[in-house]
């Protein structure tokens, strides 16, 4: 049977894993927002062509006015339903070519998936804290062996 301590740690274990996962889907957003501001401030257009759709990047290829071919190692901001060998008009940052984004697409779009994944996170730790707190309480409430 857990003792009291670990009860507690095991709270603490919970709400600092929650919170670490809010903030960095917080950070997320954020991130997302400033990077639409900078291709905002300095912008360009191009036409580019999807080289690869990986995992965890859509790697792209697009010119810019001076004669320059950029490939964001990063891959466009973005991406879904993209497909290899496909031409898509993106936006870009003109002082960062390797910023860019699918035009027309916003950090709006991060808005669905990271608030629910900090939803389900929560979904999972409030039931699960509240389950801890009444073990805690249960031990409280039991007599002490003599």
């Amino acid at each position: 049977m857990p003792n009291e301590r670990a009860l507690r740690i095991g709270a603490w274990v919970v709400l600092g894993v929650a919170a670490v996962i809010t903030l960095l889907c917080a950070t997320l957003v954020f991130g997302a927002l400033r990077n639409d501001r900078a291709i905002a401030a300095n912008h360009g257009v191009a036409t580019a062509q999807v080289d690869q759709v990986l995992f965890d990047r859509t790697i792209i290829r697009f010119d810019t006015p001076d004669g320059v071919t950029h490939s964001p190692s990063n891959g466009v901001l973005y991406p879904d339903g993209l497909n290899a060998g496909q031409l898509v008009r993106i936006e870009y940052d003109t002082t960062n070519p390797d910023l860019a984004k699918v035009a027309g697409r916003t950090w709006l779009l991060t808005l669905l998936p990271v608030g629910t994944t900090a939803l389900f996170t929560w979904l999972v730790a409030g039931p699960l804290l509240w389950w801890i707190r009444s073990r805690r309480r249960k031990l409280s409430e039991e007599p002490v062996p003599a």
